[in-house]
């Protein structure tokens, strides 16, 4: 049997948010397979007793940049892990960005502000600040030119923690179109899900916020798979991937453009696509038995 670890992270004493988790172990084991959910910090695992480890609900990470970049490098020297190291250490930095514009693919205009850096904001319209490495809009808020003091404040705390800070224009058309994320997975496009706007103005950058509100399903357009592909033929070098999610809304002139590539720990939103399961099932058990032939292990 393929041994599978569901890597996730420690949420006590809350219970865990990842409702794909449980979906996931379960139909694996009556796939056949020795499934187990583990914590990515428990030092106690061995990673070489499975033939794959999938990077599932890390959640906690963008704290501990540092931390889960050199574990996802130990744990890839011991067995599989999906995605590999390199595309973790690469899309932990949400600079990868700049990399995917400068390689042509339509984002969302983006400047980054490292610590020391002037605290130098946009003066008119609306923009975003939020981290290169977050999660959940942890640390993002919307401003207008006359909350200036207000985000120089926000960029002075994240700066002091350590955090480079992105600034975007705020795309008005999420308020009408919302965000749309296509998920693929075993190479193939799964699904597709749109959200309402996260980032609600005056809120603050440190309140808690819901990361995925009004979740519906979603049909892809042409055009959106388009910029979907053009963005994963850019990750550099081309790794092998087994799933990523394409975050995308509109910009001004109606196009879709990049908000996010998600290659690390991507909600896949199981529960609104329940049709998707088998389908991801099986690509982890292609992945998971590939691993163990390559190895040689019985």
């Amino acid at each position: 049997m393929p041994r599978v670890a569901l890597v996730t992270y420690d949420p006590r004493p809350e219970p865990s948010h990842d409702r794909d988790l449980p979906v996931l172990l379960a139909a694996l084991r009556a796939a056949g397979a020795e499934a187990d959910a583990v914590f990515w910090d428990d030092a106690d695992v061995d990673w070489g007793g499975y033939d794959l480890a999938l990077i599932r609900s890390t959640w906690d990470y963008s704290r501990r940049v540092g931390e889960f970049v050199a574990w996802a490098e130990r744990c890839g020297k011991a067995t599989r892990l999906a995605n590999p190291p390199e595309v973790v250490r690469w899309n932990t930095d949400k600079r990868y960005l700049g990399e995917l514009a400068a390689a042509g693919v339509p984002t969302v205009p983006t400047r980054y502000l490292a610590p020391g850096d002037p605290a130098d904001l946009p003066d008119e319209g609306e923009y975003v600040v939020k981290p290169t490495s977050g999660a959940g809009a942890r640390y993002a808020a919307r401003y207008t030119p006359d909350r200036h003091d207000t985000a120089v404040r926000q960029l002075a705390r994240m700066h002091a923690e350590g955090f480079t800070a992105m600034v975007q224009p705020y795309m008005r058309a999420i308020d009408t179109g919302g965000e749309r994320a296509l998920l693929f997975f075993g190479g193939r496009f799964l699904h597709a899900s749109r959200k309402r706007a996260v980032l609600a103005p005056g809120t603050a950058f440190d309140a808690d916020k819901v990361a995925h509100p009004g979740l519906e399903p979603w049909t892809a357009t042409p055009a959106e798979l388009a910029v979907a592909e053009r963005a994963l033929a850019a990750v550099p070098d081309a790794p092998e991937l087994l799933y990523a999610r394409v975050d995308l809304v509109d910009g001004d002139d109606g196009q879709p453009r990049l908000m996010e590539l998600e290659l690390v720990e991507p909600n896949l939103f199981l529960d609104l696509h329940p049709r998707s399961l088998p389908l991801v099932v099986a690509a982890i058990l292609e992945a998971a038995e590939a691993a163990r032939a390559s190895s040689g292990h019985p």
